[in-house]
């Protein structure tokens, strides 16, 4: 896929997630069903992975991705950010920076649709047992499956990118435009990335590791088996 096709994807993506946004905006219940969400989804994967956000050469890497990827991290400025920038990211970053925001983007508008499915059979009021039964109602497996393949689909371009030569001072030499045209967020998110995935010894064992755990915890859960987020 070449860069035209990738900011085009990119732009594909910001528009459901404007969309979807949107809607939930109308919506006062909607809107605090999906806080109230993505609060629960965020204990429970740090519950799910305590020695991966524990351990000093992953503790780092685990925290990007359950909070800026994977978690409640608030990325709409980000997506607001980019929005305006499309055009000018497509000229100005290299293809393998292009495709790991892409990527992000293309993870966070699933998520957020499925999140909506989910936000309108459960209300405010989440515990295991109601998340349990609109995981199952609500989203069906292979659009979690397809979830699970762009977290390692991601976690696979932040790895290529560690390996880039010099991407670190590009990164470092871009912090000033990016200020200047209103998208530090998106630089922000880019080098939080690029320096955890950097620092770790085994970043592709880390995201097999992550991405695997729940692959099992998804399969347990539409099996139906007790205690699904038993993963080890």
């Amino acid at each position: 896929m070449n860069k035209d096709k990738l900011a085009a994807e990119l732009e594909h993506h910001l528009r459901l997630l404007a969309a979807g946004r949107e809607q939930a905006r109308r919506d006062p219940a909607l809107q605090a069903a999906r806080t109230a969400l993505k609060r629960y989804q965020s204990a429970r994967l740090a519950a799910t992975h305590p020695d991966l956000l524990a351990a000093p050469d992953t503790r780092e890497a685990a925290a990007f991705f359950l909070n800026d990827i994977y978690g409640a991290h608030d990325l709409e400025r980000r997506e607001a950010d980019l929005e305006r920038v499309v055009p000018s990211l497509q000229r100005l970053l290299p293809y393998e920076s292009l495709h790991t925001i892409t990527g992000a983007i293309a993870l966070d508008a699933l998520t957020e649709q499925l999140d909506t499915a989910m936000a309108r059979v459960l209300g405010a009021d989440v515990d295991e047992g109601a998340y349990l039964l609109a995981y199952r109602s609500a989203t069906a497996p292979e659009q979690r499956a397809r979830q699970l393949d762009l977290v390692q689909q991601l976690g696979d371009s932040l790895c290529t990118l560690v390996r880039i030569p010099l991407l670190s001072l590009t990164l470092s030499v871009m912090r000033g435009p990016a200020r200047l045209a209103g998208v530090t967020d998106l630089h922000q998110f880019l080098e939080r990335g690029f320096s955890t995935f950097k620092k770790m010894k085994k970043p592709a064992q880390f995201v097999d590791t992550l991405v695997g755990r729940e692959r099992r915890a998804m399969g347990h859960i539409y099996s139906g088996r007790r205690e699904p987020f038993d993963v080890f």
